[in-house]
């Protein structure tokens, strides 16, 4: 899904919210961006930072310690990306989203992914439907039809389970771009 939004993009400079094991951040780094990877995890930082310095883009990435409740990076940024940022505790989205929307460069994009559905093998299976990507952008405020709206719809992709196995899911995608 980055690579779809970001490819055809101008280099710049990138923050990717909640990296996880960094293979965003580093594709980004790979494309020309500077890149700061935040994570609240240590262990997600190291393992990003080795997978850095392995593929050489270590000097394009600054890696950055933040829960995100508490502290945000700071900085202008021409791409800000937020894939699955969903988490098993209270997070509180709706104003980390804002202020990152408030961080993007003039023409800058916020490109946002989560969860549409889940894998038959997925250990989280909701409880109950998730939200449509029209209900998630409305949680942010914003309409389809708002001019910062690039893109907004549920994407599906081939995901891969942990045993080889392979089930088609869907993602709830929406991209801003500020003006």
């Amino acid at each position: 899904m980055l690579e779809r939004f970001a490819m055809d993009r101008t280099p710049g400079h990138a923050l990717d919210l909640g990296f996880a094991k960094g293979d965003d951040a580093i594709w980004l780094a790979q494309q020309g961006w500077d890149v700061v990877a935040t994570d609240i995890a240590q262990a997600a930082l190291d393992i990003a930072k080795a997978g850095a310095a392995k593929r050489g883009v270590a000097d394009r990435m600054l890696f950055a310690h933040h829960d995100l409740a508490i502290s945000f990076p700071e900085g202008r940024y021409d791409f800000i990306s937020a894939m699955f940022l969903q988490t098993p505790f209270e997070f509180p989205k709706r104003e980390v989203l804002p202020q990152a929307y408030g961080q993007l460069a003039s023409g800058g994009m916020l490109l946002i992914v989560t969860h549409g559905s889940a894998a038959p093998w997925s250990w989280s299976k909701a409880d109950h439907p998730y939200p449509t990507p029209e209900e998630d952008l409305a949680a942010l405020g914003y309409a389809a039809s708002d001019k910062e709206v690039a893109f907004v719809g549920g994407v599906r992709r081939t995901a891969r389970g942990p045993n080889g196995q392979t089930a088609q899911v869907l993602d709830n995608v929406i991209a801003l771009v500020k003006e």
